[in-house]
């Protein structure tokens, strides 16, 4: 056996433990416990959370550029965050949990998004309480800051908590090249070089590597994406976010409207679609998937898995951009992550879910597909109603929609592995960040003409990873989380003036706050 497939094998079983085995149960475990411990805040509270996010989209403190280096907006902060969520996983994500695991696994999408929203919410809580600000002046929060703070403030856990947060760390900065960045490169390339296609550029071979053929189109768009990226990463924080809140609204709002398009059209068919999402969520399929028996731990691990890999609720990477916010108030921070979930699995997922099977792009009962690819799967759904002639216009648009799907992805994870580098680097952070920053504009290039699956195979893992060491964490400060979750509650809710705001682990941060929460109201 050669290297690559023992590295093959020996990536498959620790992806299969920590995905699995561990990572799928205790994420729904720390979603259940959140979700019970702040009293089913995602459902007693929506009105207030819904309010407090959507519903705030047109209020100038939240929309607003902020002056401060040190922080972004309270939208800036979300559509950052969404740039890195909102991926490939909406769309070959789902359809890729549907193959593998069929209708039934978008009922657990939902479960896991729902608790999910718990859980990020706190994530983002933690994460505004435990940051602090880096050699630039600018905020810097995350789950390596509340794992030595937090976890590592109790009694004899200062070793543990560091030793987990490095880890955490450590595995943010490798799923960052992978997963945030050669990973949707790859699947930009693939998708455009398909749809776009340029004879002169298309024919013109490389080189071949595991029966693929690496042409010039393929290096072409790899070598404009590197030099966009690099532009926009030099900017910094400031202009990822400015890049990202005009970007995300708009890939959004089409991908829904497209997607409603083709609900409406096989309307007819709505019925049968849930029943059988809710029907095959308990139930073992034998026929689905050409005969391949496929069990319920398999619908419910896909269905969370994907859903997971999709919104990242648990994995602790959105909160290192939620706590650069200019919010003063952990909880107002945490709605917004509520909200992120929501959007993320609840709305766009779901409606990539409905597009597929209502299409009939993949038969209800025995799971034959149109095709075998995740991706194109959501290009044939789309084509069953945009396509006029021998023009296929829904390909075109998921190659268009993977491709800012994807692209912005890679700018939200360029910022997690910066700030994961700045963590570990300490002192040195200034000089080996720049150097972090350049690596992973190279590695755009090596997702271009990539033809293995191997690197992002490993980055998945790692993503996984990262995901133990940051729930550990929730877990642990749990008590915490409720304690910051009470006291919103009592001021901000049942307007109680006596309580005084719990906004910072660090004193000197808590007393320069509360005095601005005093003066001027803000959140």
């Amino acid at each position: 056996m050669g290297f690559w497939e023992t590295l093959q094998n020996v990536n498959d079983t620790v992806n299969t433990f920590v995905w699995t085995t561990v990572g799928v149960w205790l994420l729904m475990a720390v979603g259940i416990l959140m979700t019970v411990l702040t009293k089913f805040f995602q459902v007693t509270h929506i009105r207030h959370w819904f309010k407090k996010t959507l519903g705030s989209l047109f209020d100038k403190k939240v929309i607003s550029h902020t002056d401060e280096k040190a922080s972004i907006s309270q939208f800036q902060a979300l559509c950052t965050a969404l740039a890195a969520t909102v991926g490939v996983g909406n769309i070959a994500g789902v359809a890729a949990a549907i193959m593998s695991g069929g209708p039934g696994a978008v009922f657990w999408m939902w479960v896991a998004a729902f608790l999910g929203m718990m859980t990020n919410y706190s994530e983002n809580i933690l994460g505004i309480y435990f940051r602090r600000k880096n050699h630039h002046g600018e905020w810097s929060g995350g789950a390596m800051y509340y794992l030595q703070d937090g976890l590592g403030g109790y009694r004899n856990m200062k070793v543990v908590g560091k030793v987990l947060a490095v880890i955490f760390a450590i595995c943010a900065v490798l799923a960052s090249f992978g997963i945030g960045n050669m990973g949707q490169v790859n699947k930009i390339v693939i998708n455009l070089t398909s749809a776009f296609k340029i004879p002169v550029l298309s024919t013109t071979v490389l080189y071949s590597s595991n029966g693929s053929d690496v042409t010039l189109d393929m290096l072409v768009v790899g070598i404009i994406l590197m030099i966009i990226v690099g532009i926009v990463i030099i900017g910094g924080l400031q202009r990822i976010a400015s890049v990202a809140e005009k970007i995300i609204p708009f890939m959004v709002i089409a991908f829904v409207l497209g997607a409603l398009v083709i609900i409406f059209a096989n309307i007819t068919s709505i019925g049968s679609v849930f029943a059988a999402i809710f029907g095959k969520a308990f139930t073992a399929q034998a026929a689905w998937g050409g005969g391949v028996g496929i069990s319920v731990k398999t619908i419910i691990t896909m269905g969370c898995k994907r859903g997971v890999f999709s919104n990242e609720a648990g994995l602790g990477s959105s909160v290192m951009v939620h706590s650069n916010s200019n919010v003063l108030e952990p909880v107002k921070q945490g709605l917004w992550g509520i909200f992120e979930v929501f959007a993320d699995t609840m709305v766009v997922c779901t409606l990539t879910a409905l597009t597929i099977l209502t299409s009939g792009v993949i038969d209800l009962n025995t799971g034959a597909a149109v095709t075998d690819t995740d991706a194109t799967l959501v290009a044939e759904a789309f084509n069953t109603v945009f396509k006029i002639g021998n023009f296929e216009f829904g390909k075109y648009f998921i190659a268009l929609a993977i491709l800012l799907f994807a692209f912005t992805t890679i700018l939200g994870w360029s910022h997690y592995g910066t700030k994961a580098v700045e963590y570990l680097a300490g002192e040195h952070a200034p000089i080996v960040t720049i150097i972090y920053k350049v690596i992973f504009v190279l590695m755009i290039l090596s997702g271009a003409i990539m033809t293995s699956s191997i690197a992002w195979d490993i980055s998945d893992t790692f993503n996984g990873m990262m995901m133990i060491p940051n729930l550990i964490g929730v877990l642990s400060l749990s008590p915490l989380v409720m304690k910051l979750t009470k006291n919103y509650v009592d001021r901000r809710l049942k307007g109680k003036t006596d309580v005084e705001p719990m906004l910072s682990h660090f004193p000197d941060i808590q007393e320069e706050h509360a005095k601005l929460v005093k003066e001027t109201g803000e959140e």
